[in-house]
């Protein structure tokens, strides 16, 4: 008699969705991206030689040199250094606006879809009249509003970001309150934060990790953009924005292009290889990959 061969165990929804993520050779090109410029933000404090505002009055708008590997701007301070003191500022911003943003949008879309009909329509129209108004013009409003600086900054783009994300937990919550567990739940008397966090949150966390993901790159675009018009990072502190701003000029332009054009491509590369990882995220998170 033939003995049965043990049957193998199907991997779990994250093994799966890890498999496909692995598969995805942008999101893997974007993680070979991210972590050598991750790497480099965190550590150049512990070996390189110049800070942020060192200046050498001897070296002003000199070219990348040995010395000087980006070269220095118009006042002789290390381009290296400036870059990535910028990209330390503006991870920080970038992490820092997601989860605040992530934390309003989720207790705004899951109260929303948990807490009743009144909880529903009152949560929604605010919502909705958040999106009507023109992002352009309420970023700037509340920038000027708020001032600049790191934090102010933090809570300008949190206020712009969570609308959406308030969306996409409520119609995921919408569907999972019909379930018997949930009702079973309400049957035995558990209040709206047993529902949030026990229910709720764990039946988001896909959207939670997306969201933040893609919402850190465009945080660090806004955050470029606030601090290029004046309202966001303000010198003599090092941000990619700012440092575009300084290096405007046409003289700039056509005789010292590293000052901008460094920064430029930092912010490029961030911005890719974080939305490489988001799109990879994604497309391992959609149930519909699970047919394919």
């Amino acid at each position: 008699m033939l003995a049965r061969s043990p049957q193998r165990r199907s991997p779990g929804p994250l093994a799966r969705a890890l498999g496909r993520f692995l598969h995805n050779r942008a999101a893997v090109a974007g993680i070979f991206i991210a972590i050598p410029i991750l790497l480099l933000i965190l550590s150049y404090p512990l070996w390189w030689t110049f800070r942020p505002n060192d200046i050498d009055l001897l070296a002003m708008n000199s070219g990348p040199t040995t010395t000087h590997w980006f070269g220095t701007d118009g006042v002789g301070r290390d381009v290296f250094a400036r870059v990535l003191e910028g990209g330390r500022i503006s991870l920080l911003v970038a992490v820092a606006s997601t989860a605040l943003s992530a934390v309003i949008g989720f207790l705004f879309g899951a109260i929303s879809a948990l807490a009743g009909r009144w909880a529903d329509a009152v949560s929604m129209r605010f919502v909705d009249l958040v999106m009507t108004l023109p992002p352009v013009i309420f970023l700037l409003v509340l920038a000027s509003i708020a001032g600049t600086g790191i934090w102010p900054t933090v809570i300008v783009i949190s206020l712009l970001s969570w609308p959406l994300l308030a969306r996409m937990i409520r119609s995921r919550l919408l569907e999972l309150r019909e379930r018997d567990f949930v009702m079973a739940a309400r049957g035995m008397g558990a209040g709206i934060s047993h529902l949030l966090f026990r229910h709720g949150l764990p039946n988001s966390i896909d959207i939670l990790v997306v969201y933040a993901t893609l919402q850190i790159a465009n945080a660090i675009l806004l955050e470029a953009g606030l601090s290029f018009l004046g309202l966001g990072i303000a010198p003599p502190a090092a941000s990619w924005g700012n440092m575009l701003n300084a290096a405007r000029s046409t003289a700039v332009l056509e005789q010292y292009p590293w000052q901008w054009l460094f920064p430029g491509a930092a912010l490029i590369l961030a911005v890719l290889a974080i939305n490489f990882i988001g799109d990879g995220l994604r497309d391992a998170f959609d149930p519909r990959a699970e047919l394919n």
